[in-house]
């Protein structure tokens, strides 16, 4: 019967998918290029839709990588300095998991901004091609959470009880065998929000009237960031300055922004200020049968 109930168990099999000799291949590590790969042809899929020289997401998705990756990390080591600052070799073991996605957001929106600058395009336009991508990216990232046995809630005995090794758990819970699953609760969200975020895209293809530009950008700062409050209430590693939780402050203020730029679309009936004006904004917009390949 033990053997039964372990067999069920809901509990990582561990970080590594297969290892050939000195070479290990990480769930982590594939499953952030999956999403990546996924959100590049979803997002040239998108630009496509409206008209948009897919090109301009394909180069754009180069300048987010190589932003946000490492911004990511950086943003997480900084608030964890005290644990990395006596092991310094783990500074770029990115492989072992430690990345803040709001560090991500921010070399991403960095990047996105000299990006449109550079190209004269929308920097809102870009955003809401890009933000269904993210969102879905975020829904399948969260798994190399699991695999890694990081990330998770309180102690629980729910019947989605996560089972976390001894080596993983906090010292106040050294006891405790089950917890609840942050990540699964982050992901089915992110899953939620990437939901409405492309049915708002499609509405216009059933004759409603196309959303604003930037619309899309700013629905999901408000929905991704609804769901992180109060998932990371649970959690047992949240990012802390002093007594706060730095993820729930900084989803507080882009609720707040989110709600804002919305209010400011469609009430004041004003559009967003952009990097670049729009008299100057290149579109390349490109014929219907590109469109529909």
């Amino acid at each position: 019967m033990s053997s039964l109930i372990l067999a069920f168990q809901f509990a990582s099999p561990g970080p590594i998918l297969f290892q050939l000799g000195p070479v290990a291949i990480r769930w982590y590590g594939l499953l952030i290029a999956s999403a990546v790969l996924i959100g590049v042809s979803l997002s040239m899929y998108l630009a496509r839709r409206r008209n948009v020289n897919p090109d301009f997401l394909a180069d754009l998705a180069i300048w987010l990588v190589l932003a946000a990756i490492p911004c990511a990390r950086i943003y997480y080591v900084l608030f964890q300095w005290e644990e990395y600052a006596q092991r310094p070799e783990d500074i770029i073991a990115i492989w072992k998991g430690g990345i803040a996605i709001h560090g991500a957001i921010l070399g991403g929106v960095l990047a996105a901004i000299v990006f449109a600058r550079l190209k004269n395009i929308s920097v809102w336009l870009l955003a809401d091609l890009v933000a269904p991508s993210l969102i879905l990216g975020q829904a399948i990232g969260r798994w190399g959470n699991f695999f890694n046995s990081e990330a998770f809630g309180r102690p629980s005995n729910l019947p989605w009880k996560l089972y976390i090794p001894l080596r993983q758990r906090p010292l106040e819970y050294i006891n405790f065998e089950y917890f609840h699953p942050t990540f699964l609760y982050e992901s089915l969200w992110n899953l939620l929000v990437f939901g409405l975020l492309v049915t708002l895209f499609f509405r216009d293809l059933r004759g409603k009237p196309r959303l604003k530009v930037g619309t899309l950008a700013l629905v999901y700062m408000v929905g991704y960031s609804a769901g992180r409050v109060w998932i990371e209430g649970f959690r047992t590693d949240s990012l802390m300055l002093g007594p706060l939780r730095i993820a729930q402050v900084v989803s507080l203020v882009e609720i707040t922004l989110g709600v804002a730029g919305l209010v400011w679309l469609y009430l004041a009936n004003r559009s967003l200020p952009d990097v670049v004006p729009a008299e100057n904004q290149r579109w390349d917009r490109i014929s219907a049968s590109q469109r529909n390949n």
